[in-house]
């Protein structure tokens, strides 16, 4: 005799794999607010290093896309190793976007995540869609990295004086020092020194 002869089992609610498609929702966090998070710091500073970080932030997005893009399209004797160095700068420059991004989360903000809003509020002019020589692309590289570094200096030194140490911090051990040192690999190709001695 079974156990449980006198009480009914409830069925077992079925389970489905099937994902919940073509969901929708409302804004719930407006791009340039800044959550109330535990971290010590004004709402003032984090949203002063919210908006500074957004820009930077766009900015280096704009800079790992020229680098993908004059890798692919390297040409000439030095195609080889150009092509791999911008490949390996991107490759930095990508880290850096996720390090901004999750800084500008970490303060209770909202990262620029869309290449397009993005390209709405860069500083880095926008390149032609063709081909330039090699000189004129590593020019344009040199030119975003300027902007960046300028912006990333004066950045800086502000998130200091508000005590945003971590802020601080990214910009200057990663963002700086690493754009600082991918200039010189790129500026040392533009030096006029011819590549054989005859």
């Amino acid at each position: 005799m079974s156990e449980n002869r006198g009480t009914k089992q409830k069925p077992k609610s079925q389970q489905s794999s099937q994902p919940w498609l073509h969901q929708k929702s409302g804004v719930i966090q407006e791009f340039g607010t800044v959550k109330q998070f535990p971290l010590g710091l004004s709402h003032d500073a984090r949203m002063y290093s919210c908006q500074r970080l957004g820009r930077v932030l766009a900015d280096t997005q704009m800079l790992y896309a020229l680098y993908k893009k004059h890798h692919w399209l390297m040409r000439g004797a030095t195609f080889y190793q150009l092509h791999l160095l911008l490949d390996k700068h991107a490759s930095e420059q990508l880290e850096l976007v996720d390090a901004l991004a999750e800084r500008m989360q970490t303060l209770g903000g909202v990262a620029v995540g869309d290449p397009r809003h993005a390209a709405e509020i860069t500083s880095v002019p926008r390149p032609p869609d063709g081909v330039e020589e090699v000189p004129a692309m590593l020019s344009r590289l040199l030119e975003a990295h300027e902007i960046i570094l300028i912006e990333a200096h004066d950045v800086a030194a502000r998130t200091e004086e508000l005590g945003d140490d971590g802020t601080n911090d990214l910009l200057v051990s990663e963002v700086i020092r690493t754009g600082e040192l991918q200039c010189w690999f790129l500026a040392e190709h533009l030096v006029d020194t011819p590549l054989v001695r005859v």
